[in-house]
């Protein structure tokens, strides 16, 4: 079955990668299945039409005939569970891949999506001034914790898997803070996702979107 996902029609990154599509167009380069990706405006997003196929307004969904999923580590793991590459064979080396996606979305990505609401959306608020560096602490203890246990190996778990593919998305969002330069073996780390051909694909797939003439102009 064909397989359609959404991505902004003009990400806020300006197509660094950092749009959670970014996540699913890596899933799907990984596990070599083509797809398409039907743009859709800030606007269309709170459309009635949108939000049946994600509740909350947001991208990226993702359609496979009359499948329908939205939640990145949901489409990725069914993505990995219907497709070699990124899931192990071995039963418990794909628990632990499964894990560090769950790690990935519920243990590092929340401070560091609280960086960003603090520094964009609460910005002018008086008490910005005060909270930003208790959540960029907060966000290094994490990454600090993580560069212990990651330690010199190449990846989380063994070979790359899905747990790899969500953990240097969500790094990747640390990156125009600095915070993820303060670990070398975490930018290494990271710098190894981006070198991984099926990345380099699907990052390009998302910033030709973005260089590209506006949909609306």
């Amino acid at each position: 079955m064909n397989i359609t996902i959404t991505a902004f029609e003009r990400s806020p990154d300006g197509g660094k990668g950092l749009a959670r599509d970014t996540r699913v167009r890596w899933a799907l380069e990984e596990t070599g299945q083509p797809y398409g990706v039907r743009l859709v405006s800030f606007a269309a997003m709170k459309e009635p039409a949108h939000r049946r196929l994600h509740p909350f307004g947001q991208i990226p969904t993702y359609e496979e005939g009359d499948l329908v999923l939205f939640e990145t580590g949901a489409i990725v793991l069914h993505i990995a569970e219907r497709h070699a590459g990124l899931l192990p064979d071995d039963a418990g080396a794909r628990a632990r891949a499964v894990m560090w996606m769950f790690a990935a979305l519920n243990t590092v990505e929340p401070p560091i999506l609280e960086l960003q609401t603090a520094k964009f959306t609460e910005g002018d608020k008086p008490w910005t001034a005060e909270r930003l560096p208790l959540v960029k602490d907060r966000i290094r203890h994490r990454l600090g914790e993580l560069s212990v246990r990651l330690g010199d190996a190449e990846w989380l778990a063994g070979t790359f898997s899905a747990g790899d593919l969500m953990m240097v998305s969500v790094l990747l969002r640390s990156r125009p803070s600095g915070i993820l330069d303060e670990f070398p073996s975490l930018a290494a780390y990271v710098a190894r996702g981006e070198a991984r051909p099926a990345y380099q694909r699907a990052f390009a797939a998302q910033l030709a979107v973005n260089a590209g003439p506006s949909l609306a102009g």
